[in-house]
């Protein structure tokens, strides 16, 4: 047995759904990932690579091609955000990762560059149905986690905000497409979520405090 096939076989199965390793060890490492994230590690960039990987096989199990695609974008953005990350300790004094709330003129071009972003994906696996017996849902997550990642490599805190609506459509989808560990997972995401969003406005607004000090 192949190393793919194993990591697409059935693990357990749990309140009649089928879980694939493949699902439980890529959403376990996304888990860690987003921790990490929320403590601003610059490790929180190979395990969602790691992560991407792995579950690019569990989407591709169940016939996602958007949850493919999706963990495409978060392997490259992943490569991205882990040298911008560098980039940016290497610039601070402390040697973190700093954080703060977007412009309204970068507000704007991430919900805009979203609406325009799932209505062409989503017109494209319309077209052509073989990509994705659900577009406009895959669509969605598809371009909803890009901007996240890319507001999460930027620093931005409106990045949770970002998760917690990509969250709302993938936690249904997930358990209606039978990755229920999938599913559970983003139960859990939107936890952290929640905690993480709270940790980077706080960080953000006492480094805002901290500059005005600093000019005054």
């Amino acid at each position: 047995m192949s190393a793919l096939t194993w990591l697409n076989s059935e693990a357990f199965t749990a309140v009649g759904q089928h879980i694939l390793w493949s699902d439980m060890i890529g959403n376990i490492i996304g888990l860690g990932a987003l921790a990490l994230g929320w403590r601003r590690s610059i490790w929180t960039w190979p395990a969602q690579f790691l992560s991407g990987v792995i579950l690019v096989g569990a989407y591709a199990s169940a016939d996602l091609s958007g949850g493919v695609g999706k963990q495409l974008l978060v392997i490259g953005v992943a490569l991205w955000g882990w040298r911008l990350w560098q980039r940016g300790r290497q610039q601070a004094q402390d040697g973190t990762v700093a954080v703060r709330f977007a412009t309204w003129r970068e507000r704007a071009l991430l919900a805009g560059g979203t609406a325009v972003g799932t209505l062409a994906v989503g017109g494209l696996f319309t077209a052509f149905p073989q990509l994705s017996w659900n577009p406009w849902p895959d669509a969605y997550i598809f371009v909803g986690t890009l901007a996240a990642m890319i507001a999460q490599a930027r620093g931005l805190v409106e990045f949770w905000f970002a998760w917690l609506l990509v969250d709302l459509v993938g936690v249904p989808l997930a358990f209606n497409s039978g990755l229920a560990f999938s599913g559970l997972v983003y139960v859990i995401y939107l936890a952290l979520v929640l905690w993480g969003m709270r940790d980077w406005w706080l960080r953000s607004r006492a480094g805002a405090v901290s500059l005005e000090g600093a000019a005054a």
